[in-house]
């Protein structure tokens, strides 16, 4: 597999332990993890093993990935695995692509409180969606939501939102038939952004009553309450933005999309053009632009690239990946099954007790092939962390393919 000419550990190992030094008591325990993670990923510091060919004999060392949600190298992987358990649960309908963005005032005090308001984000934007879509004047039925969190806009500014991956249509209330939307619409956004706006709003009051908020530097007075609620007041009058896009081209480009945006980080390393001591230079999409003057470069300073990433680090054990409704973890198999019944459409061999039932839950291997013959690379030789793998023989390649 080829490596990226430039990617993010070489920012980090270029800069950051000077940086770090300059950061001492600024940057919190998970972004000094992540930064060792990236920069110790797919070395020999975390070990590896010896692959070999089946077929011509080819052998090249593979060292092992950090595994972090937050590495770009990590992400591939991961992300097919996810992928795979998903593909059995799509309805042969149409999907839409909906958005809930946080206002930018509410994102800047996001930022210390992370767990608690990106938690009550997906809450809001999720209630907001099953309320609209049960009320009879518009769906009338239980809908499905696959949630995403993207904390970052293209050129790694602080900009929460949550990505929704929804079904055209749901089960009627009464469980007795499919209901689906209209032709390319799935629901009213206005509605669904005024909902959306009160019902997050309402949990920030509630947050903040039971103490669980925290304000730092210009925010420090929002501690009282009055302040809070006065803070809060003119966004009550304010749009929020939600949006709804017609309907992927089939269940391939639902997967196409998911694996996309489930695993993204903040930047991939494929963005990354330039780095030199004083600057890092990466694409990014301006949005505000159309046509080819969108796609447009940036330059940084390291310090400022390496601070724009780690803005971006989740907190320990948050899920940026959610379900609700109908695919909510409880009862989402049988609420799969139904669907399909009531849309009349097969169910899943492996769900059926087909051929394919014991290889679903087989481990899948994503091991690169031979990069001389294409044949299947199996393991001869592993090796610890911080050790090194007998010398392969000459003409043999060191990669940078994910271990076992």
């Amino acid at each position: 597999m080829r490596r990226p000419s430039l990617e993010v550990a070489d920012i980090f190992l270029r800069h950051g332990a000077a940086w770090r030094a300059a950061q001492a008591g600024h940057l919190s325990l998970g972004q000094l993890k992540v930064m060792s993670a990236i920069e110790t990923c797919r070395t020999a510091a975390l070990g590896g093993h010896v692959e070999a060919c089946e077929d011509c004999g080819h052998r090249r060392i593979a060292f092992n990935s950090c595994r972090d949600r937050h590495c770009p190298k990590c992400q591939g992987a991961a992300a097919r695995e996810w992928l795979a358990a998903r593909e059995a649960e799509l309805l042969p309908v149409g999907y839409f692509h909906v958005v809930f963005t946080l206002p930018a005032e509410i994102a800047d005090i996001a930022y210390p409180n992370k767990a608690v308001i990106y938690d009550l984000l997906f809450r809001a934007a999720s209630e907001a969606m099953l309320t609209i879509a049960a009320d009879p004047k518009h769906l009338g039925a239980r809908i499905g939501i696959t949630a995403v969190l993207h904390s970052w806009g293209s050129a790694m500014t602080h900009h929460p939102h949550v990505h929704m991956i929804v079904p055209g249509g749901g089960i009627a209330l009464d469980g007795e038939r499919w209901v689906s939307c209209r032709p390319g619409f799935l629901l009213p956004v206005r509605v669904l952004s005024k909902l959306f706006r009160r019902l997050l709003l309402a949990k920030l009051t509630d947050a903040h009553a039971a103490g669980r908020l925290r304000f730092f530097g210009d925010n420090a007075g929002l501690c009282d309450h009055r302040a809070f609620a006065a803070f809060l007041a003119p966004l009550r009058r304010k749009n929020w933005f939600v949006s709804a896009k017609p309907p992927f081209a089939g269940p391939e480009a639902v997967l196409a999309y998911l694996s996309r945006y489930t695993h993204r980080v903040a930047i991939a390393n494929s963005r990354l053009i330039a780095l030199d001591e004083a600057s890092v230079t990466f694409r990014y999409k301006d949005y505000r632009r159309n046509g080819e003057e969108r796609y447009r470069t940036m330059t940084l300073e390291p310090a400022e690239f390496m601070r724009r990433f780690l803005l971006h680090v989740l907190p320990k054990g948050f899920h940026r990946i959610r379900h609700h409704g109908l695919l909510a973890s409880a009862n989402r198999k049988a609420n799969i099954a139904r669907a399909r019944e009531l849309l009349a459409a097969p169910q899943p061999k492996d769900e059926c007790g087909g051929s394919n039932s014991a290889d679903a839950t087989a481990p899948t291997d994503w091991r690169p092939p031979c990069p001389c013959c294409g044949g299947r690379m199996i393991i001869i030789e592993t090796f610890e962390r911080g050790s090194d793998a007998r010398a392969p023989p000459s003409g043999s390649s060191t990669s940078g393919a994910r271990a076992s």
